[in-house]
């Protein structure tokens, strides 16, 4: 992937953003369990975060994929990754079935404002008993004329207490049962209508600035021409979703951990033991030279997939290698820092500590490994779909 002088130049805005205005304010956000999203989410709109790839006539950047890739490598750079993922769940979560399959009207009264900054969104599929498993949500649209009557529940919403509007999977077809992968749309629902609430907001290992919560809707109520595209679609929405989903939270994530090893690397260089630094250990330097070289191959890897997804091919398989292997590279990372940190790396006071927790996250959300092994098993022609 070749970078140009504008991609510097949007590279050095970003980084400027994360600088002054995020990574200041991370232990106080962690400490009160949410950030605010309505002050921050306007300055990324002021550079031309928020739709980097969308069409400029709906308040999008019209860049390529390229840019998304070095705005994911400065989110890395954050001091804590509630943040980053909020963001993420805005570019690259909520937006992308609405921006390509959206009524112009639709995009106009939901989609520009959120890409100023103005509104916050969130994706609401995972419900209490269909997390990763997406065909096992109970959530319904009921059609009542011009509108849709929406009875459910939703779990672990990112953004779930501060959203505007959520892009909501539902099953809209009355023979459409739990189980089933047809049958389902996607719907813009507003946060204000009637019958919507928050139950509650869920405590967390780690990622703890991001208001993540369960939802509530008692039958409410939404205009049919809400619907993202045709009705029914929405499974085969929501897949396509996660590969934007998967691809740009693998990218942060690498970022974050090439930046957590380096910052373990200047901390054993200047943490002396026995008479010397650390650093001078020869079996510390092959284990954190072994480490960068993982993360080398990593980042190659999803070089590769940026190149594709930019040039419009399915980018499906590359999605899913990039979700598991990241996963598992930075749960490595984060176990490597924390131990050679020593105590201190055991310690709420160094940055070590909640990096280790938030790492954790990243095999989980958004697809367990376990399920993208079956799908790569699936992909390979192994077991039954």
């Amino acid at each position: 992937m070749e970078f140009t002088e504008a991609h510097e130049q949007f590279r050095q805005s970003v980084r400027r953003l994360v600088e002054e205005e995020i990574n200041p304010n991370a232990d106080a956000w962690e400490e009160a369990g949410i950030f605010p999203a309505h002050d921050l989410m306007p300055k990324l709109g002021a550079i031309g975060a928020l739709g980097l790839e969308y069409d400029p006539e709906f308040g999008g950047g019209g860049a390529d994929h390229s840019f998304t890739y070095v705005f994911a490598q400065e989110l890395g750079r954050c001091d804590l990754a509630a943040v980053p993922m909020a963001i993420a769940v805005i570019t690259s979560m909520a937006t992308p079935s609405l921006a390509r399959f959206g009524s112009d009207d639709l995009k106009r009264t939901w989609l520009e404002p959120t890409l100023r900054g103005e509104l916050v969104c969130s994706i609401a599929v995972s419900e209490p008993e269909a997390g990763s498993d997406v065909a096992g949500i109970r959530t319904r649209a009921v059609r009542d004329g011009d509108d849709w009557v929406i009875t459910g529940r939703k779990m672990w919403i990112t953004s779930g207490t501060q959203s505007d509007w959520l892009c909501l999977l539902a099953r809209t077809d009355d023979d459409s049962l739990p189980g089933d992968y047809h049958g389902m749309s996607l719907i813009v629902v507003p946060t204000d209508a009637p019958g919507f609430s928050v139950g509650r907001a869920i405590k967390k290992m780690g990622n703890r600035a991001s208001d993540t919560a369960e939802l509530v809707f008692d039958a409410v109520r939404v205009p049919v021409s809400n619907t993202i595209g045709e009705p029914g679609q929405g499974f085969q929405q929501q897949m396509a979703q996660f590969q934007d989903e998967r691809l740009v939270g693998a990218y942060i994530a690498l970022a974050g951990a090439r930046r957590a090893l380096d910052r373990t690397k200047e901390y054993l260089r200047e943490r002396e033991a026995f008479g010397k630094p650390l650093l001078a250990q020869q079996y510390l330097q092959y284990e954190l030279a072994e480490l960068y070289a993982e993360v080398d191959v990593v980042d190659g890897f999803l070089q590769h997939a940026a190149d594709r997804y930019a040039a419009g091919h399915d980018v499906s398989r590359e999605a899913t290698v990039a979700k598991l292997k990241i996963g598992r590279l930075v749960r490595q990372v984060a176990d490597a820092c924390v131990q050679f940190h020593g105590g201190m790396g055991y310690a709420e006071e160094m940055w070590v500590a909640r990096y280790y927790r938030d790492a954790r996250l990243v095999s989980i959300g958004g697809g367990a490994d376990e399920v993208m092994l079956r799908i790569l098993t699936l992909l390979e022609g192994m077991g039954k779909r």
